[in-house]
């Protein structure tokens, strides 16, 4: 495959994934308010496993994606994503879901400077000008200093962290690692941890805190009401397909050309959140939404004009 087309496909990759996150994100805060973290992201796991196995391994080899010779690596990789939705999700319990979405934003600075020391990759002045004008519209929405910071928003910036060394994993593994093998290992380290978790705090002998991220953490296992069957689909549905094409973003190009199209989240984000829970963003949470989407934007807008207007048009330039 020609550099130009790996470019396309990863990048049309991580628009779908930022399609797909969203709307896990959306649902797992509708649920956040009657089931615990662990329960959700079990459930989750189990119904994405079932995904993957039925349909997606068919498709791409089947049983020869359980091989890898990279067992640690994978491993490594899908704690970080753990680690990432669990700072998340905990953070979006207590936030809205605009300027959850927003802050975790932060992560195309993280994966720009741990694909620079890392990977070695080369990155230009313009694009590191494009993550600091985003950078700074994560601070403006989080408002450090102000009456209006709470604690609960640093739980995305860990996200992100967690997320980016997600992507730099996948671009150490992806040249030998298939997306579907990825994507098994992630859902099998999810289905161990929650489960263990479960085990360790399901029984509620810590609930009935005042902080909505600790309860949501800490909240007893109750049996799902048949109601929320279709919400459990969903979410095993969206972040099984999304862990597939995110995976396929970031082994076809550089972390640092996939990581702006994931901004797609951001305007979803704001529409779910007036649409589902009612929460429209402040002019504050605007001037800092739109400053981080310029940054993104703007980087994309580069790339593409360093390879003749159109990246069909010649491999990414770095």
């Amino acid at each position: 495959m020609s550099d130009s087309r790996a470019n396309i496909i990863g990048v049309l990759s991580a628009v779908g994934a930022a399609v797909c996150f969203s709307i896990n994100d959306t649902a797992i805060k509708f649920l956040s308010g009657d089931y615990a973290l662990h329960q959700i992201v079990l459930i989750r796991a189990a119904i994405g496993m079932a995904i993957l196995l039925a349909v997606i391994f068919p498709m791409q080899g089947g049983t020869k994606n359980f091989k890898t010779r990279r067992l640690p690596m994978h491993v490594l990789r899908a704690l970080f994503v753990v680690a990432a939705n669990f700072f998340f999700f905990l953070g979006l319990a207590a936030m809205p879901l605009a300027d959850a979405a927003a802050i975790f934003f932060v992560s195309p600075l993280f994966v720009t400077v741990l694909s620079v020391v890392i990977l070695g990759e080369h990155v230009g002045p313009r694009r590191w000008m494009a993550v600091g004008v985003g950078l700074l519209g994560v601070i403006i929405v989080m408002r450090p200093g102000t009456a209006s910071f709470q604690l609960a928003s640093l739980l995305p910036v860990a996200a992100a962290l967690g997320y980016a060394l997600l992507h730099i994993t996948t671009r150490w593994i992806g040249p030998t690692e298939s997306p579907a093998t990825m994507t098994f290992y992630i859902q099998l380290v999810f289905i161990v941890v929650t489960a263990v978790i479960g085990l360790a705090l399901g029984d509620g002998r810590f609930a009935g805190q005042d902080d909505p991220s600790l309860e949501f953490l800490l909240r007893a296992w109750i049996w799902p009401d048949p109601a929320d069957t279709f919400l459990f689909l969903l979410i095993g549905a969206a972040s099984t397909g999304g862990g597939y094409l995110i995976s396929q973003a970031y082994r076809l190009c550089e972390a640092g050309l996939a990581a702006p199209f994931e901004y797609v989240a951001l305007p979803l984000a704001i529409f779910w959140g007036v649409v589902v829970f009612g929460d429209w963003p402040d002019l504050i949470s605007w001037l800092g939404t739109s400053l981080i989407m310029l940054g993104g934007l703007y980087m994309f807008w580069r790339e593409a004009m360093s390879s003749g207007g159109s990246l069909a048009n010649q491999p990414y330039r770095k």
